[in-house]
């Protein structure tokens, strides 16, 4: 008699779960239809996950078929639909004529368990993302930004980086290492007043996790974090990047420390100077958003955009030139003749050099970096295109999608540089060119890392030749795609240039 009623009672509860697991099922089929039907259209999502099988399998196949849906789509990553801008026009009406509306930023778990939101980046807009933005681009500018000086300093750097890449000469090596220890550089003298030498192994360490952070931050492990935050209590990737996060933290806590005990207040060295200073004018005010935390992901914020983003499009156009090697010999001739085999280019020298300059713009056209742009919310109810938004809901803009768009580009689908040289062979500029997106939440690095872009490729073409390994085969060209999209690995070959130009 026992075991028939511990049969029934087994048969109830397997029965009442099922029921519930039905029941959920229906529910959420329910509210996923009507979501749907308020949203513009999109890839079929499926219950709870949403549309991230599909962008988890393909993501680059993913964002190149979204705009077939047309100049507004809808795609769930989760169980929240976000709305995604393939087109220039929709684009800018959101975030430029509405900037204050669709500017804001949505504080995700993963998010509010690595910074809180605090710093720039990921601020949501409002009080303290406009006193820290302001405070990091009035800096910038006060060390260098847009001045000789910060020229000068990154042709100076791309001699070490020259010289750190002839150690390879002639041997296979992978550019990793060498272009984000160069890159950071620029940024590591305007925050902390100092570079780092190739071979400082801890440097080199904590490149590396600045690498893993930003993979893991745009991974699907990620994803699935933010759908299921309980997960931070059990063991995972996100308990590595957590680790990372302190790491940096920890290194730059002990640079802030060392500040303070040589601190001048009437001349600042850096831009953490200038932060522990304005902390100290602001420290009586009730409003101040200048404190400990917000200083730390300032840095961090300046640290991670100012090095990952500009040493990924370099190593695009390494395999851009290795790939072309016509283009790479034209840059090559152009430079000679403009500015000999010696002399450090500069920003006064783009007029001269047109197809160089044209050559630097598509690297950032076709690799497209952060093809999705990031993600933003609109911080009141709003109406775009007829379709009524409540406040929060979020928004990325297709940067690949308008940067491949037959209507604005000559050469939509493939690397050329004709794409920014007009028919007397001048370089010219082009309306659909967003690689560092617009409106209000536009990087504000964009002017650094167009000189450092600038800089560093035409010094690289100027002193060294590239080209394939013998028998190698080219990377996965669709690239690793997280927050950034960065190259698979790969191996170059590299000569320097005979002085007898």
């Amino acid at each position: 008699m026992e075991s028939v009623l511990k049969y029934l009672d087994w048969t109830s509860v397997g029965l009442a779960l099922l029921g519930g697991l039905l029941f959920l099922l229906l529910l959420e089929i329910f509210r996923w239809n009507s979501s749907r039907s308020r949203s513009p259209p999109g890839p079929k999502p499926l219950p709870f996950v949403g549309n991230l099988p599909q962008f988890s399998k393909d993501r680059m196949a993913f964002i190149k078929s979204l705009p077939k849906y047309g100049e507004m789509c809808s795609i769930y990553l989760g169980r929240k639909p976000m709305i995604i801008l393939n087109n220039m026009q929709l684009a800018k009406e959101a975030f430029v004529q509405n900037g204050t509306v669709f500017s804001g930023r949505p504080l995700q778990p993963l998010t509010k368990r690595i910074n809180k939101g605090y710093g720039i980046i990921a601020a949501n807009y409002g009080h303290s993302w406009r006193q820290q933005r302001r405070f990091a681009l009035h800096t910038l500018r006060d060390f260098g930004l847009g001045r000789k000086t910060l020229e000068e300093r990154v042709a100076e750097e791309a001699h070490y980086l020259i010289k750190e890449i002839l150690k390879q000469e002639g041997k296979p090596f992978h550019p990793i290492h060498q272009f984000m220890n160069a890159v950071s550089n620029i940024i590591c003298s305007i925050i902390f007043g100092d570079r780092f030498d190739y071979d400082n192994k801890r440097f080199a360490k904590l490149l590396q996790i600045l690498n893993e952070i930003i993979r893991f931050v745009g991974s699907s492990a990620a994803q699935i974090f933010n759908l299921a935050p309980i997960i931070k209590y059990f063991p995972g990737p996100h308990q590595k990047v957590q680790r990372n996060v302190e790491a940096l933290n920890k290194f730059i806590l002990e640079i802030v420390e060392e500040h303070k005990l040589t601190l001048e207040p009437d001349n600042p060295r850096d831009f953490t100077d200038a932060y522990l200073i304005e902390m100290a004018k602001q420290e009586s005010k009730e409003d101040t958003t200048f404190h400990v935390d917000n200083m730390m992901w300032s840095i961090l914020d300046l640290f991670l955009a100012g090095t990952e983003t500009t040493a990924n499009t370099l190593r695009w156009g390494l395999i851009y030139m290795m790939d072309h090697p016509d283009v790479q010999e034209r840059c090559h001739e152009e430079i000679i003749r403009v500015l000999g085999f010696d002399r450090s280019p500069c920003m006064d020298d783009r007029p001269q050099l047109p197809y160089t300059c044209a050559t630097v713009y598509e690297i950032q056209r076709y690799a497209s970096i952060v093809p999705l742009g990031l993600i933003h919310k609109n911080t009141q109810p709003a109406l775009l295109r007829g379709y009524h938004l409540p406040e929060g809901y979020e928004m990325m803009v297709n940067l690949m999608a308008i940067m491949t768009d037959k209507e604005h580009w000559k050469y939509p689908d493939t690397f050329n540089p004709e794409n920014f040289l007009d028919e007397k062979g001048q370089f010219c500029k082009n309306d659909a060119f967003l690689p560092f997106s617009l409106g209000p939440r536009v990087c504000l690095g964009e002017s650094l890392a167009k000189m450092e872009l600038f800089i560093f490729f035409t010094s690289l073409l100027q002193r060294l030749k590239f080209s394939w390994p013998a028998g190698a085969s080219r990377p996965n060209m669709d690239g690793i795609l997280s927050v950034v999209r960065s190259p698979y690995p790969f191996h170059t070959i590299c000569c320097s240039r005979e002085t007898t130009h």
